[in-house]
């Protein structure tokens, strides 16, 4: 499991200064004003640090960046990190200026003089993202990074700021943790044990086992799996915050834990990688850790479906016809088109069982989003103008990409089966729209939907702004924020 960076925040101590030692970083404006705590480093270092601010290397230095002065006289620090950010600075730039000064951290020690600054807690949670690190499986000794201290003028009203952001980073972190993890470490039953455990935190969490899926009918679901030594599971994980009588959102999560593509086997090129084809369970667990910690007043209902798609002589083939928990028959052309057969059963399940106010799916689903999207932006798809521009406007304001796509009729003619009700592919064309447009014949009439097809997004093999290569936890930020403003305002 990663390892968080222990940040705290302070009372601003100017006698502190001179004897910190790791890193020491000041913020200014974009006029160059120093506040209290740069005036105490200006003063320290004979005048460098205004010499600098009045300089045209400072001049042309955009928001959120940062120049180094290294090995400082006058200071027991290794080095100063100069951070351009006024004080209007937006949400997105505040972040963006703390994951910088992770980045450089290392093993140091880092004294952030943020003074009155009122984006210093969104400074520490940039921090906090981008100094993420997943070296569980390292046999060498990991590279701790230092402490973290914010210096402000008001510790307590800043701690208070930080505190959902705290639960944000934690639920971010589990979300990453898991897709991180291989599957031989995260089988279904080790994934199910660990949201088990988040019982601890309030929530209310139920393992439904094969047993009683092919009692209720998850035909579909338990196809997918039947090849794999590892049992099949769905995972029901409630928080009730809200009104007794409040109808809950739902998230649905495909939870894959390796996707061989089953008889349809893919290439041997790539296939490590399926690692993370229980991406979208995870973004689930990860926003319900969250709203635990939090304490969120609304009603929340995460459900995932945990299979592993493997070729043996007991899994499903190409041809197989199967019934969903719906009703409805399903063709099986290709057996590595799992992720729709395993939330088309969990999304029926879900409605059937909660009667939600909406409902949200996420799955690494298709290859097809990343060629329409790239890694850029989530591909949103929805049966619901205002909901869908609900989690828009969330998740532009966390500075998660999400990009809406269209559905419709036309496109079910793509899908249709001459066997069976529907087919699980239509090909490559409009790859991800069919697949959207195969979820939605298992969403009940009048019911808000949202599906996210998290596969571009979910891991990345270059860094993002608040995160290292790998695992995101793309998707925590924007959910919460739309629990936040939709459910809980």
């Amino acid at each position: 499991m990663s390892t968080p960076v222990a940040i705290a925040f302070a009372e601003t101590d100017l006698e502190a200064v001179a004897g910190a030692a790791g890193r020491i970083a000041v913020l200014v404006d974009a006029e160059g004003k120093l506040d209290p705590g740069a005036r105490r480093v200006n003063r320290l270092t004979k005048g460098a640090l205004a010499r600098f601010t009045d300089s045209e290397a400072f001049a042309g230095m955009k928001t959120a960046e940062i120049v180094t002065l290294a090995w400082p006289a006058g200071l027991a620090a290794e080095a100063v990190d100069v951070v351009r950010l006024d004080r209007k600075a937006s949400q997105a730039d505040a972040r963006r200026a703390g994951a910088e000064l992770a980045k450089r951290q290392g093993k140091a020690d880092v004294l952030l003089l943020a003074g009155s600054h009122p984006r210093a807690a969104d400074i520490a949670f940039g921090f906090a993202l981008r100094a993420y690190s997943f070296d569980a499986h390292r046999t060498a000794e990991p590279v701790v990074p230092g402490a973290v201290k914010v210096m402000v003028a008001k510790p307590e009203e800043t701690a208070a700021q930080a505190g959902p952001m705290a639960a944000l980073a934690e639920g971010v972190f589990f979300t990453r943790d898991l897709v991180n993890e291989p599957a031989n470490v995260l089988t279904t039953d080790d994934f199910a044990g660990r949201l088990a455990a988040m019982q601890e935190l309030g929530l209310d969490v139920e393992i439904l086992e094969e047993d009683e899926l092919k009692t209720l009918g998850l035909r579909a679901l338990l196809a997918v799996g039947q090849g794999s030594e590892s049992p099949s599971k769905v995972v029901v994980m409630r928080w009730n915050g809200g009104a007794a009588d409040q109808a809950p959102l739902a998230l649905v999560g495909k939870g894959v834990v390796f996707d061989t593509g089953g008889i349809s086997i893919k290439p041997a090129q790539g296939m490590e990688e399926m690692t993370m084809d229980m991406g979208g369970a995870a973004v689930v667990a990860g926003v319900m850790r969250t709203l635990a910690l939090r304490k969120a007043k609304a009603n929340v209902v995460g459900v995932v479906g945990l299979v592993e798609n493997m070729p043996d002589g007991r899994a499903q083939r190409p041809g197989d016809i199967v019934r969903s928990m719906k009703g409805d028959t399903i063709e099986v052309i290709n057996t590595d088109a799992e992720g729709r057969l395993v939330l088309a059963d969990v999304l029926w399940y879900t409605q059937d069982r909660f009667k939600p106010a909406g409902v949200i799916d996420l799955a690494t689903l298709t290859g097809a989003i990343i060629v329409a999207l790239g890694t850029a932006n989530a591909g949103v798809y929805s049966n619901d103008d205002g909901f869908c521009a609900d989690f828009l406007k969330a998740a532009a304001a966390e500075g998660e990409g999400a990009w809406r796509m269209p559905l419709g009729e036309s496109y079910d003619k793509l899908i249709k089966s001459r066997l069976a009700d529907i087919k699980n592919s239509a090909g490559r064309p409009a790859g991800s729209i069919t697949a959207a447009q195969f979820l939605q014949r298992f969403v009940a009439p009048g019911t808000p939907w949202i599906h996210l097809d998290i596969a571009g997004v979910a891991m990345v093999q270059d860094e993002t702004v608040l995160a290292p290569k790998g695992a995101t936890g793309w998707g925590v930020l924007a959910l919460d924020r739309l629990v936040a403003d939709r459910f809980e305002a």
